[in-house]
């Protein structure tokens, strides 16, 4: 069994050379290239040290026993991934930043709100997602709503946060230009600050979609029919059968980082003007 682990090993530190080598090339290829190297590699590692040292499936169970587990409850992920990702996450995802967005332009306009519901939502905020969970499951039952809520509870004053920032972040010189055009709120809203508050909405947008994965995983840990991927972790779990516990934690890390990479990739489209998408 030792050969397994020296092999790891092996590809191990050839990856490693191979990443050093083209962390100095700046083509796309192998700015592509390195992350998918470093997770092989990675993997590699994982499966030679699991089959080397004999490591129980309870501890940790092999790479290759969790892609065979994915691929043979390829069915049942999916159904998981359905209810979790779009009954839950997307749903909330929408809603809460949506809300989120059209309070901060409120709270941009009102000093008064300004004031008064930053603070209160910084520390709904800092409330743990582990307690407020099991509330809003018992407020609007077993279903998709329950997790919506959970998800929209998380990603609200994140958004919010990051939009008030960014529509605070013209300077007093771009302002005093649009009172010299006569521009009333409106056209400074639409033609100066929300373009400007593009790199913060963004980054609230993307804070948020990580958000709002964890959110509908944890509220199914509270109340789920019997499917959904925080369903899926917690029976599998209790049944020990953790290569369908990591086959699903799998699932969920695509899934979010598919969603993070989509958001990035409006974001490059909408803002290709702002410095931080000038090559």
């Amino acid at each position: 069994m030792m050969h397994w682990l020296i092999m790891a090993l092996g590809v191990w530190v050839a990856a490693l050379a191979v990443n050093i080598e083209l962390s100095s090339q700046r083509g796309f290829l192998a700015q592509l290239a390195m992350p998918v190297l470093f997770g092989a590699a990675l993997i590699a590692l994982w499966q030679g040290v699991v089959v080397g040292l004999n490591v129980s499936p309870i501890v940790l169970p092999a790479p290759s026993a969790i892609w065979g587990r994915f691929w043979a409850e390829t069915p049942t992920l999916w159904a998981d991934f359905q209810q979790t990702f779009i009954g839950g996450a997307l749903s909330g995802y929408i809603m809460g930043c949506g809300a989120a967005f059209i309070v901060a332009i409120l709270v941009d306009r009102s000093p008064f709100l300004r004031a008064g519901l930053l603070p209160v939502g910084n520390f709904i905020a800092a409330l743990p997602i582990i307690g407020i969970a099991p509330i809003f499951v018992m407020w609007f039952g077993f279903g998709w709503e329950s997790k919506a809520a959970v998800v929209v509870a998380m990603v609200f004053f994140p958004m919010l946060i990051n939009t008030v920032a960014g529509l605070q972040s013209v300077d007093a010189m771009q302002r005093d230009l649009m009172r010299t055009y006569a521009a009333n709120y409106p056209q400074t809203l639409l033609k100066l600050r929300l373009p400007s508050a593009g790199p913060f909405i963004f980054n609230g947008l993307k804070i948020c979609t990580t958000l709002a994965l964890i959110g509908a995983i944890v509220a199914e840990f509270f109340g789920s029919p019997i499917v959904g991927m925080g369903f899926r972790i917690s029976t599998g779990a209790g049944r020990l059968e953790l290569d369908m516990v990591w086959a699903t934690i799998a699932v969920a890390a695509l899934a979010g980082s598919a969603f993070y990479g989509v958001v990035a990739l409006i974001e490059k489209r909408a803002t290709f003007w702002h410095p931080s998408q000038r090559r």
